[in-house]
């Protein structure tokens, strides 16, 4: 390599010589803190003073310019550059879920979770800001991904995708719904008033979702497929959205919602890609597509104790049956070094979704003196938290590997993971701009990347326990948001309780 990549090639080969001091593993408080500052690295948008991943700088500052709104802000949903709202609404969630459960084992994290959390928000209040219309994505993603560069680089068409009254997006509007009534309740007391801006605006983007029913596959089309496309229909995220505001607002007219539209999810095809996975298991999934699990978990907490339970206790109960390695009905499979499976790429998001749930229903199940059984096999609020310990330790380096999948954690982890702005040089040693094919050098390059995405959870080993540590293979080596966020809950609780 000569000329204008000659300085390219000095930084490559510095870079390898890089040493990172490694930590105590399972140190969940240390993990903790690392796993919320991941999110400052995702960050789009005009950066604030108190940033602390100062390697990433200001991006996308004309983001919107094309609809007359601003859509500065939000989050990169992972290794890219787009602004992808289904999944970044259900981060949202995930993150104001763990901090309304386990944020009294925070600690000083627990602010930084909030901030976290409100950079989110910030963004769907902009991106709901106009009556009939959300936007459900930004940045041209078959452009973004035939470039490899920086955020701060960006040459790709940053084009804004609305669903309206006309072309409707009922998943993804009615899960921003589900992310603003849950952050509501967050900011209740730290922050009335933006708690009531935040439930004014999931009352009526609810509205909206459900009255103009219709999938954002068809609406935007290629703008979100093949990347994020809604392959379980819509309805579990009108459902999910009622159940949140519902619990934020304790108005029963969203409980009959729930109540009246939840056989729609009881014989739902769950699809991975054009393939159907099974019928009637739905109650088994949960992730940024499916929120039936979580459905029924959350509001199990609610009727557990009442003539309501059913379908939602039953479903639950079904759902940790599909999921503990010992149940009869197990639907997930088992690496032989412990880790949890499902089908699909990114398989950690899987392992913290799952964690995550397995720990709130120990919760309810211990709140209510109930256990519970699957076929004959007794099963104890313990033996949930065991599980979910066990799949949180192997993710923090108790595997085959003695590797860490979380970056930065630990004495060996992944250091060549799939993300550009992690991989590329900052612009602060090599302040040149990067143009879109001037960055396949870093791409292919085998130097770890320049920059610790501290935090960052990939997508972790294969079913053999094996990982291969190379940006090329993107389902193991990238991370993503949705992968994080359940898991700020997951070590909330081990750090408040490492010895269950």
């Amino acid at each position: 390599m000569n000329g204008k990549y000659r300085s390219i090639q000095m930084l490559l080969g510095l870079v390898g010589t890089i040493l990172v001091v490694g930590v105590a593993s399972r140190d969940y408080g240390d993990a903790l803190s690392k796993c919320v500052l991941f999110f400052e690295g995702q960050r789009s948008g005009k950066l604030p003073s108190t940033q602390r991943m100062t390697w990433r700088k200001d991006s996308a500052l004309r983001d919107g310019a094309d609809v007359g709104v601003d859509l500065v802000g939000g989050y990169y949903d992972a290794g890219d550059n787009i602004k992808f709202s289904f999944p970044m609404a259900f981060t949202t969630t995930m993150l104001a879920w763990s901090i309304l459960e386990f944020g009294s084992h925070m600690g000083p994290e627990q602010k930084n979770a909030q901030e976290a959390l409100k950079w989110g928000t910030d963004y769907f209040l902009k991106a709901t800001s106009v009556p009939g219309k959300v936007i459900a994505q930004v940045g041209e993603p078959n452009a973004d991904h035939n470039c490899w560069e920086r955020p701060e680089d960006m040459d790709t068409p940053r084009t804004s995708y609305v669903v309206n009254t006309t072309n409707p997006g009922s998943e993804v509007s009615a899960e921003i719904a589900a992310a603003l009534a849950a952050s509501s309740i967050v900011f209740k007391s730290a922050n009335s008033q933006y708690s009531k801006i935040l439930l004014q605006r999931a009352s009526q983007v609810f509205q909206f979702a459900d009255q103009y029913q219709g999938s954002y596959n068809t609406s935007v089309g290629s703008g979100v497929c093949p990347y994020y496309c809604d392959f379980d229909g819509y309805m579990d995220e009108l459902i999910w959205a009622a159940a949140w505001l519902f619990k934020a607002t304790n108005r029963q007219s969203y409980m009959k919602y729930v109540v009246d539209n939840i056989h729609y999810l009881e014989n739902s095809t769950m699809r991975q890609s054009k393939e159907a996975l099974f019928v009637g298991g739905s109650f088994a999934e949960f992730g940024w597509d499916a929120k039936h699990a979580g459905i029924n978990v959350l509001i199990s907490r609610l009727v557990m104790n009442t003539s309501k339970s059913d379908p939602f206790v039953r479903h639950a109960d079904k759902f940790i049956c599909s999921v503990l390695p010992e149940s009869p009905t197990k639907l997930v499979t088992y690496s032989s070094g412990g880790l949890l499976f499902k089908p699909g790429g990114s398989n950690s998001q899987h392992v913290t979704a799952m964690s995550f749930l397995l720990l709130v229903y120990s919760r309810y199940l211990t709140r209510f003196h109930r256990s519970l059984e699957c076929g004959n096999i007794a099963v104890t609020p313990s033996r949930l938290i065991q599980v979910a310990k066990t799949q949180a330790d192997y993710l923090l380096g108790s595997n085959p590997l003695s590797m860490s999948y979380m970056v930065g954690y630990g004495r060996k982890f992944p250091r060549r993971i799939h993300h550009r702005g992690s991989s590329l040089p900052s612009i602060d040693t090599h302040p040149k701009h990067v143009k879109c094919l001037e960055g396949s050098i870093f791409f292919k390059s085998k130097y770890p990347n320049f920059n610790l995405l501290t935090g960052a959870i990939v997508g972790g080993p294969d079913i053999n326990d094996q990982y291969n540590d190379t940006r090329i293979n993107w389902s193991q080596s990238e991370p993503t948001t949705y992968i994080n966020a359940p898991f700020v809950g997951v070590l909330s609780y081990f750090k408040a309780y490492p010895h269950p």
